[in-house]
């Protein structure tokens, strides 16, 4: 694990508790803050409310899983995280800088930089193998060949598909796809990672393998989750659950 380079696993505040906190010293160290976060959208003559002042955050290594039902509020609450989209009201700090005091530029860095993402397909290039999917984030950057050769090697490996690393999507199961999309998503080293129902074009057995395999990059390298999901398995794996309901977020049980 730790010849990918991730993260420093040896960070003092890895894996802390933040569950359910939204100020107060905890915060202050927090990877992400989201406090009294609020969307709205005009829809003809009137307005819909997405999310109602939403507020959680999440430490360093720490995996949170967000379950609701389609449309209430999951993928909504993630963009914004990501800086894709402007809340109404409320804030979100992320990495200890505001987003709404970042231009465009820099939130498109950050997000190469520094956010992984995964989603309920993988979206992977038919035309590239594995590893030349896994590489895309470093030509983002610039990364040098040999480099993005070695750590999209790296990456495949930590997930298990060393061996796959010249077979194109359309040569790899559901199940491998979706571990070429984790290895893309870590290969940059990120923070933080956002995955939008990375379970929900799985069978339930692979489901559960891919969610131990987030679980366990997680606790061993210091990398943080937000797993949106129907999955209950999720709930298993993780160190806080949350439920979302009409854009209202609660804390939720196992």
């Amino acid at each position: 694990m730790h010849s990918v380079r991730l993260v420093n696993a040896n960070d003092p505040n890895a894996g802390l508790g933040f569950a359910g906190a939204s100020q107060g010293a905890a915060t202050a160290s927090a990877l992400l803050v989201v406090h009294d976060l609020v969307k709205e959208y005009r829809v003809g003559g009137g307005t819909v409310t997405a999310l109602r002042q939403v507020t959680f955050a999440v430490g360093e290594g720490q995996i949170v899983a967000i379950r609701g039902r389609s449309g209430a509020g999951k993928t909504t609450l993630l963009n914004l995280i990501a800086g894709l989209d402007d809340p109404t009201g409320g804030q979100v700090t992320l990495f200890g800088r505001d987003l709404a005091h970042l231009n465009e530029r820099q939130r498109t860095e950050m997000r190469r930089r520094e956010l992984g993402f995964v989603f309920q397909s993988a979206h992977l290039v038919p035309a590239l193998t594995a590893r030349e999917n896994v590489e895309v984030p470093l030509r983002l950057t610039k990364t040098p060949r040999a480099e993005r050769e070695r750590r999209s090697h790296e990456a495949l490996a930590l997930v298990g598909l060393a061996e796959r690393e010249k077979h194109r999507a359309p040569e790899l199961s559901g199940g491998e796809q979706q571990r070429v999309a984790i290895a893309r998503a870590l290969v940059h080293a990120p923070r933080l990672v956002l995955a939008d129902e990375p379970t929900g074009n799985l069978d339930s057995h692979t489901g559960v393998a891919i969610l131990e395999l987030m679980g366990n990059v997680a606790h061993m390298a210091g990398i943080s989750f937000i797993i949106t999901t129907h999955d209950p398995q999720a709930s298993a794996m993780a160190d806080a659950v949350y439920d979302i309901n009409d854009g209202v977020l609660t804390p939720g049980e196992r």
